[in-house]
């Protein structure tokens, strides 16, 4: 097994933070700095987001939490439309997975347009953003602006790396939350992602570097 995949398979054994299991736990409560950044290393290189709580308060706290206590260490991009967006958020271990799949928050009004290179939570249901959240790759704003997709971050650095992901899956291996095709990820994780669709990028890991 080459090594990369030894590190991803090593991990989707383990919980990283045990408090990932436990969605409700205070920790997860924090308010985020009004301004920070965030490092998502990934399988292709590295990716430089800005964050602003003023963009989406609701969803900036909720993506601070998660990267702080490791929730997208080994996520896979597990659903990418080529030169159209790419999505991530389904964490590697399907515990953890499992733990925040309806862990929702409430929605944000959108104050940013759906521009090439932000980013925003995939949902299904008013009020019901979780964990997933996709990088638009082009400029989808007369799709994605009346849904209404709120964006929370900006990429700011890096954005030649997530148009390199791979994107010959497509909506095989996952798929977008409405599609209903994702139980398979949360049951298995990253294991049965690396046996169905090995040529899918990760995110290695995701660090917040400045606030």
């Amino acid at each position: 097994m080459p090594k990369f995949f030894a590190v991803l398979a090593a991990v989707s054994l383990s919980c990283g933070d045990g408090r990932l299991l436990n969605p409700t736990h205070a920790v997860f409560n924090t308010p985020a700095p009004e301004t920070f950044n965030v490092m998502l290393e990934t399988s292709k290189g590295d990716i430089l987001l800005e964050l602003r709580r003023e963009w989406a308060p609701h969803g900036v706290d909720r993506f601070y939490n998660l990267v702080r206590h490791g929730y997208y260490e080994q996520a896979a991009v597990f659903r990418v439309r080529e030169g159209t967006w790419a999505q991530f958020g389904i964490a590697g271990n399907p515990k953890v997975a499992q733990a925040w799949r309806t862990q929702t928050i409430p929605d944000d009004p959108r104050k940013l347009s759906n521009t090439r290179g932000t980013v925003a939570y995939a949902f299904k249901d008013p009020n019901g953003r979780t964990a997933q959240v996709f990088i638009n790759l082009t400029d989808n704003r007369s799709t994605h602006d009346e849904e209404p997709f709120v964006p929370f971050a900006k990429v700011v650095d890096g954005m030649e790396v997530a148009d390199a992901w791979y994107a010959g899956y497509g909506e095989a291996s996952g798929g977008g939350i409405r599609a209903g095709k994702q139980d398979s990820v949360f049951a298995y994780g990253n294991d049965y992602l690396m046996r169905k669709f090995s040529k899918l990028d990760y995110i290695l890991r995701a660090r917040i570097v400045k606030q």
